[in-house]
This record gives structure tokens, C-alpha cells and sequence, in this order.
């Protein structure tokens, strides 16, 4: 089939549910000490328990516990405080036990719900089944040989929580925008990376549909391993246009499990669907129950932090920004930590916030910084700020001249550098005159144009006067003196 099916919504609806893999951000292994670092060289972070040696027994890491937490209380959830862990029996070549340690009939988190905003401003209850704790599996590699195979463990072991969506979904946006919210979360949250090219975080869909107004579910097929949102929301098209298709000729859907092709756009079948009997679930015998105290659970959540949500209503309601404008400095935690950590020093906050969203932004885009990376502190930029704001020095020379000075001797005091720079504003009235008086001179025929009604020409007469100054100078003040005179 082509990725060119026309996708129609008159007679049946798509319903889906996700199943999103979040690996954690531990230094370590969920059940063992080696890293769980990414971006080594094949089977270097792997031990006798990585390997399931005979006898080597696993040992919970406890942080990733408390970051499954966060996570539940962040999509108000249900914390299940005692909860155990089972194997789910499957083989793989990278699966060295043949048996996953994951959470089947008690899981840490439950009955919880997200919601989303939708592109047309509506919002969307997504409910949340589950969480649940696991290992991840290792990696094969088919293109390192030609004749074999080979296993990457470095993965094995890997800590992952997986949330289970309720089958809410009815659409490739609402997947899209539920994703966007889920990647933002882990990151505010310290839970993971979020980074879906690393498969920091991958998602699976399961997809069917049914006639609209039919409260009956269909047969679903489940879209394993979709690493962007962009490939979720081309093989949610897809496979409602196919399943839609295969009905409309008569035929019947068959459960299973799809692979998705990002070079195409189009799905094709792995194997058929397995359900729970077909992995043989158990309790794990070496892993003994996890007990979560009532003091430690209430500490976990005294510590969570404020949630995007709730910042993107204060900034909003603070500051008075718009939506767009909020949701710059309320997506990203690390730039929302930067502002309120700037504003212990800033006269005024909406020039701070005008700042990091406007030219530092722009300026970190083409140096391709980040603001972590960014080596300007929140409390210095500020003093840049608040210079600009008393006009001792122009925006354009703090951009173009301070703020790189700075960068370069971070440890340097902000107004001695103006001061040693030779660029804070010299309030000279006589200069300044002899400036205007130059560039009018050499501009008649803009001048006359001025004067015939042609208003524009004022922001070349500024710009001139300022070259002159060297940048040096209040451009309102330059503008109060060019109208005095053109107006003369």
C-alpha cells in the first residue's frame, strides 16, 4: 500500500492507546551497578548480572523508584505502596535471562490522567491505565556483518517506566500532543532526557477503529518501536486509512504487531499479537516485594516541583504574557530556572523575560547553544539588562559588544567591562547636535522626503547618527533631537 490513501473520518472513528517507554536518567542499571550511560562502545557496560550469568542475583535501584513516583504524581495517579515485580517469559537473542523483570498485576502507578491542549485551544482528558517498573532489553545489530547478527547489551538492564494510556485517543493530534506533553514532563522533572532519537523515549501505538456512534472496540494492531512524533502520527494516518480500507472490501482486521517503515510511511505485519498468558507471568523469586512508606511518599511529594502547567497559568497571570509567550519560558525547565534565578536581580522582569525570549533566544539558535550551555550568568545578564533599561548603555552594543565580551571573561564585573569597553552612553548635547547635524547634511534628499510626508526615513537618520556615536548614545534621545530639527 502507498502512504497516499486518502484519510476519511465519515463512517468510522480511530481509537488508540499508547504504550510509552521512558528511560530513566540513573547513573546505573535498575538491577545492577553497571552504567546506564549511552553511547559506548558495544558490551562495555555490562556485569555477570547484565549477562544473567548462573547466580548472579539482582538489586533494586532505588532511584528509580522515586523518579517512577514523580512521574505517577505528575499525571495524579494512584501509588500503589506495596508493589512487587514479575518475569515475562519471551525470547529474544538480546534478552540474555529469556525472561523480562518488569510489573504486571501490581504496578507502582495507576488510574491516573493527563490533559492536553489541542491545536484549536480545546483541551483533551487522556486517562492513564498504568506505569509500571522495567528492564530494558538489549540491541541486535543486523548491519555490523554479513553473514551474522550481532548483540549490543550495553541496553540490557537499562531502567525503564512504561505508561499505559487508556484507549482515549482518537486521533493522530491528540497522540501527537499527548507525546509533546509526556517528553516535557520527564524533562521538568529530572526523569529522563526525553530524547526519542536516542530512544530516550519510544512509543508503541495500538490502533483500531470502529463505526462512529459504536461504543464496541475493534480489532486493534500494535505499531511497535516509533521513535519521532512525527512517525506516530504517520502510522496512526496510515494504519487508519489501511484498516478502513481492508473493511470497506469486506475483510477483517487481524490482531498483531506492525513495523513501521519511516522510509514509506506504511506499516507491515512482525508476527501475530501475543497476549498476556503467551509470556507466562510470575512473581520474580529473587526480588523481594517494594513496601513504600507513608513518610517517604509524602516526602517525594513535597519535593515535586511546580508542574508546567500551573507555570504557564502564573507566568500568564504575573507577568501578563500570552499564551505563546509564556509557553517559551514554561516549556523549557532549564530557561524557566534561568529566568527566576535572574530575577533576584532585575529591575525590572518583563525586560528580562523580553530578552530571554527575543535576542538571547535568537542568539543561542545561531551559536547552536542551549541555555545550559550558556556561560552568562542569570545574575550578570541582568545587570546587562538593567543597564540598558537606565540607558547608560544602548540594546545594541550590550548584544553586539557586551554580552560576547562577557562570555569570553565570565568572571569579569558587568559595568567596569562597560566602563573599560568604552561603551556606556556619554550624555554630550553638543556632540550628539554636530552628529544630527552631519547626517542631515548628507542626506538632503531624505530630508526633503521627510518633510514631503515620508516618515520612514526617520529610522535611517537614527541608524547614521548612532554610527557616528559609535553606539553610544540613547537612540530616543537621538530621535527627540533629529524631530527638533526636521521639524524646525
Amino acid at each position: 500500500m502507498s502512504d497516499k490513501i486518502t484519510v476519511s473520518s465519515s463512517d468510522f472513528e480511530l481509537v488508540s492507546g499508547l504504550e510509552i517507554h521512558v528511560q530513566l536518567n540513573t547513573n546505573t542499571k535498575i538491577f545492577s551497578s553497571d552504567s546506564a550511560a549511552f553511547g559506548a562502545k558495544p558490551n562495555q557496560h555490562i556485569s555477570p548480572v547484565s549477562l544473567a550469568l548462573p547466580g548472579a542475583l539482582p538489586k533494586l535501584n532505588k532511584q528509580v523508584v522515586e523518579k517512577a513516583i514523580r512521574m505517577g504524581l505528575a499525571l495524579n495517579c494512584k501509588i500503589n505502596q506495596v508493589n512487587y515485580f514479575d518475569r515475562k517469559n519471551y525470547f529474544y537473542a538480546d534478552l540474555p535471562k529469556g525472561y523480562q523483570i518488569t510489573q504486571d498485576n501490581k504496578p507502582i502507578c495507576q488510574d491516573g490522567f493527563i490533559n492536553v491542549k489541542l491545536s484549536n485551544g480545546t483541551e483533551k482528558r487522556i486517562s492513564i491505565n498504568r506505569i509500571h517498573l522495567e528492564e530494558d532489553a538489549g540491541k541486535s545489530l543486523h548491519d555490523q556483518d554479513e553473514r551474522f547478527s550481532c548483540i549490543d547489551l550495553n541496553r540490557a538492564g537499562v531502567p525503564l517506566i512504561e505508561i499505559v494510556t487508556e484507549p482515549d485517543i482518537r486521533s493522530a493530534e491528540e497522540a501527537s500532543a499527548l507525546l509533546t506533553e509526556m517528553r516535557k514532563l520527564v524533562r521538568h522533572l529530572n526523569v529522563s532526557d526525553g530524547n526519542m532519537e536516542e530512544g530516550s523515549l519510544r512509543c508503541d501505538a495500538n490502533i483500531s477503529i470502529r463505526p462512529k456512534g459504536s461504543a464496541d472496540y475493534g480489532i486493534r494492531c500494535e505499531v511497535k518501536n516509533l521513535n519521532s512524533i512525527r512517525n506516530v502520527r504517520r502510522a496512526m494516518d496510515f494504519e487508519f486509512a489501511r484498516q478502513r480500507e481492508v473493511i470497506g472490501k469486506g475483510g477483517v482486521i487481524i490482531q498483531s504487531t506492525l513495523n513501521f517503515d519511516s522510509d514509506q510511511g506504511t506499516t507491515s505485519p512482525m508476527r501475530n499479537k501475543e497476549e498476556a498468558n503467551d509470556y507466562r507471568y510470575f512473581p520474580d523469586p529473587d526480588l523481594v516485594p517494594l513496601h513504600i512508606s507513608d513518610e517517604r511518599l509524602a516526602q517525594i511529594r513535597a519535593e515535586m516541583p511546580e508542574l508546567p502547567a500551573v507555570i504557564l497559568k502564573r507566568l500568564m497571570t504575573d507577568y501578563n504574557l500570552g499564551l505563546s509567550e509564556a509557553a517559551v519560558l514554561g516549556d523549557d525547565s532549564d530557561l524557566f530556572h534561568y529566568f527566576t534565578s535572574g530575577l533576584q536581580n532585575i529591575q525590572q522582569p518583563k525586560s528580562l523575560i523580553n530578552w530571554l525570549t527575543g535576542p538571547i533566544r535568537a542568539f543561542l539558535s545561531d551559536n547552536k547553544l542551549t541555555i545550559a550551555s550558556f556561560t552568562l550568568s542569570p545574575h550578570k545578564l541582568s545587570e546587562v539588562i538593567n543597564l540598558v533599561d537606565e540607558k547608560r548603555i544602548s540594546h545594541q552594543v550590550a548584544l553586539q559588544r557586551l554580552i560576547p565580551d562577557l562570555l569570553n571573561r565570565p568572571e569579569s564585573d558587568v559595568l567596569q567591562l562597560s566602563t573599560e569597553l568604552n561603551l556606556l552612553i556619554k550624555d554630550n548635547a553638543d556632540e550628539l547636535y554636530q552628529f544630527v547635524e552631519q547626517v542631515l547634511a548628507k542626506f538632503q534628499p531624505q530630508v526633503q522626503a521627510y518633510k514631503n510626508g515620508k516618515k520612514g526615513v526617520l529610522g535611517l537618520f537614527v541608524g547614521e547618527v548612532m554610527k557616528l556615536a559609535k553606539g553610544k548614545a540613547d537612540p530616543k534621545k537621538i530621535n527627540d533631537v533629529l524631530l527638533q530639527k526636521l521639524n524646525s
